[in-house]
């Protein structure tokens, strides 16, 4: 049954197509914008535009990153106080006792 439902369809546009002849065939561009070309084993040229926007983009980024770990450090470091060494047994420690040799 698909097979009929399929041979129905391309009837339909083969119709359409007689009815109305081929549509006009339309070109896209892209974005519109400048569009630079591809150049081998050469670094892209970037636009004024380009280069402030990620200038732009990384500033911010390091901004957020600067700025929680000035006012978040638990995140970062833990949420746990830090244990005081100098209370640690020798044996806590790993250091072995000074009666082995």
């Amino acid at each position: 049954m698909s097979s009929f439902g399929r041979a129905i369809g391309v009837l339909r546009a083969g119709t359409g197509l007689l009815r109305h002849g081929p549509g006009r065939i339309t070109s896209r561009k892209a974005s519109g914008g400048p569009h630079i070309e591809p150049q081998y084993r050469q670094y892209p040229q970037l636009t004024k535009k380009q280069k402030f926007e990620s200038e732009f983009i990384s500033g911010a980024m390091w901004f957020w990153i600067l700025w929680h770990c000035w006012h978040d450090p638990d995140a970062i470091l833990g949420h746990f106080p830090w244990p005081d060494a100098s209370k640690w047994t020798d044996e806590e420690l790993g250091i072995p006792p000074d009666d082995e040799e």
